[in-house]
């Protein structure tokens, strides 16, 4: 009797009880058994009814703006279903979401079924998703950096204090000034701070103030959330100073940070003023940040400082944060010239 080899040959690739592998098989059957296949993850996976629900009414439509099965999509095709959702007038929101279902099912049919796809259809299956059609999200970087360190924060904050004292347009400088801070100390989203109003500043509830931000971030179409915020580590002073001394010098308006014509800043302008400011101090790029890092940091940076022998709001052994303003002598002043506080 010859030996028997370890291993060998078996036509039609790999099997699977859920699938038929017959030559014959229709590809749009074989898709419709990668579709319950997929669906069936989702129960395993523990997702809500809700969510399955919404998957289950997506996944069909995202499918139907393709007239192949989803193993011959190609990038040009990807493309067009965006082309085709901007046109349609769907929302960013929107459009990601049918391409991150798309990703989620073409991964599952590529993972599970290449062998099958390949030995039934003869079609080798690609990636059709690539950098060029990815819709940008600030969790779709690959690798998330770290928010700024309260060092790396405090030499910075310093910088804009100097600054404070040789720019151009004080008002402006100064009114950056507090919104920065009010994004660090009390950890507000950038669209949320910039729907602050001077009424939504309490410093007299708690034990170093509240703000009341009236349009927090809806969830499910509930409309906004409204939700106290506290002022930490000296903002009810920092905001103090800013209403008193700076928010006089813009239009009389109910915005709390506004540009000179009274209306509430863009958060585009926010992100290009900080942008011009981290150039002025000459850092590496990775010392960079943006306004949704300066939220980050604010939670991060008090979950390494914070212990429970240890206030978390006890600054009093720190430098003041914010510029202290003093009254500028008349020889010093200029005709027209705004006092500017000592840095």
């Amino acid at each position: 009797m010859g030996e028997r080899p370890f291993l060998r040959l078996v036509e039609g690739g790999l099997t699977d009880l859920a699938l038929d592998t017959s030559p014959a098989r229709d590809v749009w059957a074989f898709q419709a058994g990668c579709i319950q296949a997929f669906a069936a993850t989702w129960v395993c996976r523990g997702f809500a009814p809700t969510t399955i629900g919404a998957y289950t009414s997506l996944l069909p439509r995202v499918l139907a703006h393709f007239d192949r099965p989803v193993w011959q999509i190609e990038s040009a095709h990807v493309d067009a279903m965006l082309h085709d959702l901007l046109l349609a007038g769907r929302a960013a929101g929107t459009r990601r979401r049918y391409l991150d279902m798309l990703r989620a099912f073409h991964t599952f049919v590529r993972l599970r079924y290449a062998a099958e796809i390949r030995a039934l259809y003869g079609a080798t299956v690609g990636d059709p998703l690539d950098r060029f059609n990815r819709l940008r999200h600030v969790w779709d970087e690959p690798s998330r950096r770290l928010p700024p360190t309260a060092e790396r924060l405090a030499a910075f904050f310093a910088h804009a204090r100097a600054r404070l004292a040789v720019t151009s347009d004080y008002p402006a400088a100064a009114r950056d000034y507090a919104l920065l801070r009010t994004l660090y100390h009390s950890a507000p989203r950038l669209s949320e701070a910039l729907c602050l109003e001077l009424c939504d500043v309490h410093p007299e509830l708690g034990p170093s103030g509240k703000l009341h931000v009236r349009f927090g971030k809806a969830a499910n179409a509930s409309g906004p959330r409204p939700r106290w915020a506290p002022m930490l580590d000296g903002l009810d002073r920092i905001l103090a100073w800013y209403q008193s001394d700076i928010r006089p010098l813009f239009p009389d308006t109910a915005a709390l940070f506004c540009d000179a014509h009274g209306q509430p800043l863009r958060p585009e302008t926010v992100r290009d003023r900080l942008a011009r400011l981290l150039d002025t101090e000459g850092r590496v790029e990775g010392d960079r940040f943006t306004p949704h890092d300066l939220r980050r940091a604010c939670t991060t940076n008090r979950a390494w400082t914070c212990s429970p022998s240890s206030s978390c709001s006890d600054t009093s052994t720190s430098p003041p944060p914010w510029p202290m303003s003093a009254p500028a002598s008349p020889s010093s002043r200029t005709p027209g010239a705004v006092p500017r506080p000592q840095p």
